[in-house]
């Protein structure tokens, strides 16, 4: 390898490596696995591949290590680079570090020692490959395989101290289950698992990047390797960048979305969980810099983040520390949990419930962009700024604004936003109503969202959309007063919940109107949602027939039936209509029951009736509560309150006596601290609960809950009644 600015070879052919040797150096942490590389993420199959070329003598590629120097611990460190051994990397100074071959290197070492790899969902597993001596050939370990007595089901111990011991085993078991072996049947498989040890004398070729490189050559030799190999994205170069440069901002994402996988629990593992989406580095990455430099395309962010100046074309190490700083400042807002909940409250008040609800990442992405926007640049009032969120996520998710091509669509409207006066909530706000209200014209009501239903996608945005539109309308299912929001809540699992129904059923469009097309039979149109009982009690009869009866067994009256006919977009005399015409009057009234709850988003009064997982309480908890909250180990001793009241924001400790600690002063409730501290609000949703001391009685974190709006992070919310004397205000909870 060479670089521009100097005409020497940077590189050198070293001796061959036995991979026991490469193991050995692990080991003592003489080689290092960098953090400018991507997590392990081969499957096994490959792993099992590998060791089966390596068997026949097959050749596997080339190692590419970056000397560190003599003594140069200050660059492995400055590299990112952690020991994949068993040394602790404090206590081990790394000669090379792995530039290239870290998927091999890693699986390789993973077989021969049997420590767990770590997959990019962060969980951890060992690597198991099952070796059959009969047929010479490798299998990746499964339950059939483990039954199987030609198998040896794990082949790690064949390069530990006891692998006679192994052989000898596996010769029992294959004797067991096929008879004697003869001695040339034994002296067969001992040669052949001898074969299987010998890949640890199995040469690699070691290609020796200089000490002398700097991080960002060996960056963009890594860029350039994995492009014509392993396809890289413009997101994965700006975390090699930042691997290398600001390695504690790229620990930072993943130690975030790590935790954003776990949905209970205490401390910042469940802080970060949300019912909408589990993350990945590369997605919120794509937020800060949307929130930091307005960008979506990512290649000119990775030119400003290598320092370039778009003017003159020159790099420089300061351009570049001005930038990362910028990057790291508005990272710092994207995984702020008191943003991120109050982003997806507005999830909540457009009516989606969780990921099931979601066809469009990059729609949640980009809405959260523009929310973080408007929150830190522009102080749009967080009542204001949820509702217009609210209304944009809709619009974007429904009109697929952010598919296809997102970027240059973000950018655009990145762009008009620029033109604003930084602060100016009025103008942010009036943006994005213009926007909404230019693409959602009449003509898309009766015409565009109309057509956009008539498809049979399970995932279509026109079926989430209408979805969501039942639960602003807190709408009934079908025949039913069950809600529709409470059978779609994401954090209770129901062996059987709502389900999507034929209302012209299958077997009738088949046997009696001979409609085969199974994308015609499955029309979003034909559905409607029903409880799981009702749709097991209406047989695969005609319409006409089966739909008075059901009237009839509800007992529903007239009312109820109106407001079913109005949710479910069912048209007057549907049991009686052609299928086709049918399908067609019903898409419309769908759409308009969709606009409907579109507009109603926009009425300043309207607030969802329901929070994700929340529960009703079987009592009321009366005053002084927050006393019993610790009590009942609700909140524990030590748990900080928040609010926030133009712009500023006021905080209280709860210490184990019971009484709430603020500037100085104690109060017994949250009306009396409210009213001290000349909030506004209603104590119960003015105040967030954020949970102290990760080690407070785990055992029951599951069962901690708040008051309704006093939002315990990072638990779901328990729906609880005010105190009767926490006054106007309070009665509002």
């Amino acid at each position: 390898w060479r670089r521009q600015r100097e005409p020497h070879t940077l590189s050198r052919m070293c001796a061959q490596f036995s991979l026991d040797h490469l193991v050995k150096n692990i080991n003592r942490g003489d080689v290092a696995l960098p953090d400018i590389q991507r997590p392990f993420v081969w499957p096994n199959r490959k792993v099992r591949d590998l060791l089966d070329s390596m068997y026949k003598g097959f050749p596997v590629g080339y190692l590419l290590f970056w000397a560190t120097g003599d003594g140069r611990r200050a660059t492995g460190a400055e590299a990112g680079a952690r020991t994949i051994g068993v040394v602790p990397k404090d206590e081990s100074v790394p000669h090379w570090l792995i530039v290239d071959g870290q998927q091999r290197l890693t699986s390789l070492y993973a077989i021969f020692t049997g420590h767990e790899v770590v997959h990019d969902d962060y969980s951890s597993s060992r690597i198991r490959i099952a070796f059959n001596s009969l047929q010479e050939r490798f299998e990746v370990f499964d339950a059939a395989i483990e039954r199987d007595p030609e198998f040896l089901a794990d082949g790690t111990p064949l390069w530990g101290t006891q692998w006679l011991a192994t052989v000898g085993g596996y010769e029992k078991r294959l004797e067991h289950a096929r008879g004697e072996l003869g001695v040339a049947e034994r002296t067969e498989v001992a040669e052949r698992f001898e074969r299987v040890r010998n890949p640890s004398a199995y040469p690699f070729q070691v290609v020796e990047l200089d000490a002398s490189m700097n991080e960002e050559d060996v960056a963009g030799v890594i860029v350039r390797i994995n492009s014509e190999g392993i396809s890289l994205n413009q997101s994965d170069f700006l975390l090699t960048l930042m691997r290398v440069f600001r390695d504690k901002a790229r620990r930072q994402l993943e130690d975030f979305c790590r935790s954003a996988r776990t949905p209970v629990g205490v401390g910042a593992s469940a802080n970060a969980f949300n019912w909408y989406l589990e993350p990945h580095p590369d997605q919120l990455l794509r937020v800060a810099v949307a929130v930091a430099f307005r960008r979506a395309v990512l290649q000119h962010v990775y030119l400003l983040l290598r320092g370039k100046d778009l003017e003159t074309g020159q790099f420089g190490a300061v351009g570049r520390e001005q930038q990362f700083d910028r990057l790291q400042h508005a990272q710092d807002h994207v995984v702020d949990t008191l943003y991120r909940h109050e982003f997806f409250q507005c999830l909540e008040r457009a009516g989606f419930r969780g990921s099931k609800m979601i066809s469009s990442n990059t729609a949640i992405l980009y809405s959260y962009a523009l929310f973080l926007i408007g929150r830190v640049d522009y102080n749009v009032p967080l009542d204001q700024l949820r509702e217009i969120i609210a209304r944009w996520f809709f619009i974007a998710h429904t009109t697929g604004r952010y598919s296809g091509s997102f970027e240059t669509r973000f950018e655009s409207d990145a762009a008009r936003l620029a033109m604003l006066d930084q602060g100016d909530a009025a103008g942010f706000v009036g943006l994005l109503e213009q926007i909404i209200e230019d693409t959602l014209t009449s003509d898309y009501w009766s015409i565009t969202l109309p057509n956009d239903l008539a498809t049979s996608a399970s995932k279509s945005p026109a079926l989430l959309a209408y979805i969501a539109a039942l639960n602003i309308l807190d709408a009934d299912v079908l025949l039913s007063t069950a809600k529709v929001r409470s059978r779609l809540d994401p954090a209770i699992t129901l062996k059987k919940g709502i389900e999507r129904h034929h209302l012209f059923p299958k077997a009738y469009l088949r046997n009696v109107l001979g409609l085969t097309d199974i994308k015609r039979v499955n029309q979003i149109a034909n559905f409607a949602l029903v409880v799981w009982s009702d749709n097991i009690a209406i047989s695969d009869v005609a319409p006409a027939i089966y739909w008075p009866s059901q009237l009839a067994s509800k007992g529903l009256d007239g009312d109820c039936l109106a407001r079913a006919a109005c949710w479910h977009a069912m048209p007057t005399g549907w049991e009686q209509m052609a299928y086709d015409t049918f399908l067609a009057e019903r898409r419309r009234m769908m759409a308009n029951v969709v606009r409907d709850a579109f507009r109603r988003l926009a009425d300043s009064g309207y607030e969802p009736a329901y929070a994700p997982g929340e529960a009703v309480a079987e009592a009321p908890i009366s005053e002084p509560a927050i006393r019993q909250l610790l009590e009942e180990d609700l909140l524990v001793a030590g748990t900080q309150l928040v609010a926030e009241e133009g712009g500023a924001s006021r905080s209280a400790i709860l210490p184990p006596d019971g009484r709430l600690y603020a500037e100085g002063e104690s109060y017994d409730t949250l009306l009396e601290l409210s009213d001290a501290l000349g909030i506004e609000q209603n104590p119960w949703k003015a105040w967030v609960a954020e949970l102290a001391g990760a080690g407070a009685r785990p055992r029951r974190a599951a069962h901690r809950r708040a008051l309704s709006g006093l939002d315990v992070v990072p638990h779901r919310c328990k729906e609880v009644s005010p105190p009767p004397d926490a006054g106007a205000r309070g009665s509002e909870g």
